[in-house]
């Protein structure tokens, strides 16, 4: 808090002639015995027992005070409500104000008006009388409230201690004004005084005049007098740190230069110059662009200025260490072999036919247009499957380094760009990074996992990727750090995401989707036999002449513990297999240790997939339905149950709002067949049908379980249990059609792992069967959907 010196009304604007002095009242004009001289004040309140130097300017003012000092009468001071306003009337003041005597009046030389004034008490206006050359108000004296009573004299001492608390914060404490505060006896009075002299704005003092009570007047100055108490040593804490800032960084000054003054007489500054010139020899061979050369030649003479003791010479080695070693130069374009990339990718990938041409064909095109611009390639596929391996495959074919940087839980956009170097403790962002790590400009950078990109405060890594993706754009990506230009255009990008839905419409614009499916259990054998065994083998010490693991307890293992898109989960139960075998190698027995499919149960546990299609479906009212997962396909048991009702649908199992509409639709449909169905419609009236999906803890949603909700229903209300072996998909219409879904292949790989014999599609996804792999092909028999009719058919057989 600071408590103002001086108080004074806005007089006219300098250069203003002085006004004229005041005519005396006219004949008939004199002022009541009741009536009280009003002057209007801008910014300035006077409270009762204060003096104060007020300077009038305005010739109402003037004339105002003039009358008074010759009548020998009070003037009521009353604050402006807006003080631009010149010529005030009753409605531009305040109804409050304090009634003063004026124990001087001053005319200065240069014609300039002042009175001292001192405030007696408080009074309210009850209406302006008219005729006057000046405001002129009958009021109603406020008298000073009494005061008694213990929580009167507990807020006396209260603002005793806060107002000395202030006066102590001032830069120089004035005495006696602590002596005057610590001698009030009255706490509204006391009230007023701290008041006057706070530095708050007129309306803030206004609003303690008004305040007649003594309680809540004094509590009023107490909370601003507290908050005046916090500015005020907010302002002191924050001029010493200052203080102690400057005089730490003259401290700082003088011991640089006498250390530079030692080090020039021991000759240690030659160190220093050595390390700049080898520096500047490695700029000029680093191979910059000529805007660049010329940028770090700049920095590198700000560095030769600058002591080496301090931070900024740090920071800005730091930045030229970057710009040095950064791949600014383009390697020879590598020799594109097909056939060994053919090998390469055979070799270090089981299956994968359409994935595998595609690279080569990507390849082929960098064998005959190396200066072209590559696409951005996009693997999309549930974890396991491969996505980063092919990368690395994809670089060993083409002969370049291979650099991986994971994007999952990025937030940041200054994580892609760099951080400006300003901050403290910058860095270039992670695609320079990578370049310095693969340490050419022509390397394969694999971005991870670009559907896990998060969104904070600090802006959109999407964004960032706009501009990194861009084969039109990249060559000139400027980093936040360096703040120069460098050219991505040589560098082959590789992204990776698990689903597509998370990646922004502009991003996924700019790649090119190559989807990557689950494996079927033959795949996964064949994968299991060549890469997983070998490398768990590795993994855990031992070799192959020391254990024996048959395709019998590889496909076990397949069959029975693993159900997952990729080949991860079952990488993981190999290990716990062989790392048992090392247990009984390590305790002596003798070499080759077998495994054998009945000790499964003992190493991994009972079985944790079982064929459960033939207890689940045996009964009238399930069906099973396919499902796509972002890992990839699942089945999905639709259970329906009717019980005593009045026709109401009852749904459970965390479906989503679409789910919902199709088991609605797929009740609608029912009813409308009651008949060619064989339902009585008499029982459906009667009935509640309750709709069940189990797995209840995991949401639901989609439209393509439309025909496994109608098959589980018109099951339920016929009387007719679905086959145990069958599965479906598809979305429903009120006219009966089966509509086309998503997802076709990684569920036809999910029915084929679960032991289903006979998948029901939708007829127009019959196109998509051409993705399915053959050995799928050869063991399902698919049936084609054309409308629900010929569910029933295949599904429900003849009716009883």
């Amino acid at each position: 808090m600071e408590l103002e010196q001086n108080h004074a009304d806005v007089a006219n604007p300098p250069g203003t002639p002085a006004p004229a002095p005041a005519r005396a009242p006219a004949p008939g004009a004199e002022l009541p015995d009741d009536a009280l001289i009003v002057v209007p004040v801008r910014n300035l309140v006077l409270f009762p027992g204060m003096v104060l130097p007020v300077t009038i300017g305005r010739e109402i003012s003037v004339a105002a005070a003039q009358a008074a000092v010759k009548l020998s009468r009070p003037i009521g001071l009353l604050l402006q409500r807006d003080p631009a306003v010149d010529r005030p009337g009753p409605a531009d003041l305040y109804e409050v104000g304090t009634v003063a005597q004026i124990l001087r009046y001053i005319t200065t030389p240069d014609g300039a008006n002042h009175i001292v004034s001192q405030g007696e008490a408080r009074f309210r206006v009850r209406e302006f009388l008219p005729g006057h050359a000046f405001l002129v108000a009958r009021v109603e004296r406020i008298e000073r409230a009494a005061e008694a009573g213990r929580e009167t004299e507990a807020r006396l001492m209260q603002l005793k201690e806060r107002a000395v608390q202030a006066l102590e914060l001032l830069p120089e404490t004035p005495q006696e004004m602590v002596q005057a505060v610590q001698n009030y006896a009255s706490a509204g009075a006391l009230a007023d005084m701290v008041a006057g002299f706070m530095d708050v704005k007129p309306p803030e003092k206004q609003a303690v005049l008004e305040l007649l009570e003594v309680a809540p007047r004094v509590d009023r100055v107490l909370e601003l007098l507290a908050h005046r108490i916090e500015v005020m040593k907010l302002s002191r804490e924050i001029e010493s740190r200052t203080k102690a800032t400057m005089d730490e960084r003259q401290r700082e000054y003088v011991l640089r230069e006498q250390m530079r003054q030692i080090q020039k007489e021991l000759g240690e500054g030659e160190g220093t110059a050595a390390e700049l010139a080898d520096l500047e020899k490695a700029i000029e061979a680093a191979g910059m662009p000529e805007d660049v050369l010329a940028h770090a030649k700049k920095e590198l003479k700000r560095l030769a200025r600058m002591p080496d003791s301090s931070s900024e010479y740090s920071m800005a080695r730091t930045y030229v260490d970057w710009l040095v070693e950064l791949p600014w130069k383009a390697g020879p374009p590598p020799t594109i072999d097909l056939t060994a990339a053919r090998a390469i990718l055979d070799e270090d990938h089981y299956g994968l036919e359409k994935i595998k041409r595609r690279i080569l064909e990507f390849l082929a095109v960098r064998k005959l247009a190396p200066e072209g611009h590559a696409p951005i390639l996009c693997f999309v596929g549930p974890p396991g499957v491969g996505k980063t391996s092919l990368g690395q495959s994809i670089a060993r074919a083409l002969g370049r380094k291979f650099v991986r940087v994971s994007l999952g839980g990025l937030h940041d956009e200054a994580e892609i760009r760099g951080h400006r170097r300003t901050y403290i403790g910058a860095l270039p962002g992670n695609i320079i990074q990578a370049l310095k790590k693969a340490g050419s400009r022509d390397c394969v950078l694999m971005l991870d996992e670009v559907d896990k990109i998060g969104q904070g405060f600090h802006g959109d890594p999407n964004a960032a990727l706009l501009e990194v993706l861009d084969p039109e754009q990249n060559n000139t990506f400027r980093d936040n750090y360096l703040g120069v230009p460098f050219d991505l255009s040589k560098v082959v990008f590789i992204t990776t995401a698990n689903v597509l839905d998370a990646v922004p419409g502009p991003l996924r614009d700019r790649m090119e989707i190559i989807h990557l499916p689950g494996y079927t259990e033959e795949e996964k054998l064949e994968i299991a036999k060549r890469y997983l065994v070998q490398r768990q083998l590795g993994a855990n010490g031992l070799k192959a002449d020391q254990v024996q693991v048959g395709d019998a307890v590889l496909a076990a293992i397949v069959r029975d513990y693993t159900r997952e898109a990729g080949v991860r989960s079952l990488e993981r139960e190999i290990g716990s297999v062989l790392r048992h075998a090392a247990v009984r190698i390590a305790e002596g027995a003798p070499s080759p240790v077998r495994i054998e499919v009945p000790q499964l149960a003992e190493i991994l546990g009972p079985a944790k997939f079982e064929a459960e299609l033939a207890s689940r479906t045996s009964l009238p009212g399930v069906a099973t339905g396919l499902a796509w997962t972002p890992v990839g396909g699942d089945i999905l048991f639709i259970e329906a149950s009717r019980t005593a009702g009045g026709g109401k649908l009852i749904l459970t199992g965390q479906l989503g709002e679409v789910m919902k509409e199709s088991a609605q639709a797929a009740l609608t449909l029912v009813k409308s067949r009651a008949a060619s169905l064989g339902i009585d419609a008499a029982l459906l009236e009667k009935s509640d049908v309750h709709v069940h999906v189990p797995a209840g803890a995991i949401p639901k949603d989609g439209p393509s379980a439309g025909v496994a909700m109608f098959m589980a229903l018109a099951s339920l209300l016929a009387d007719r249990a679905v086959r145990h072996d069958i599965a479906m998909t598809g979305e429903i219409s009120l006219r009966g059609l089966v509509l086309p879904v998503g997802g076709i292949k990684e569920k036809v790989l999910a029915a084929m792992r679960a032991g289903i014999t006979t998948v029901m599609l939708p007829a127009r996804n019959r196109k998509d069967l051409a993705d399915v792999p053959e050995s799928a092909r050869a063991r399902l028999t698919f049936v084609w959907l054309e409308t629900v009719d010929d569910a029933v058919r295949e599904a429900l057989g003849a009716a009883r």
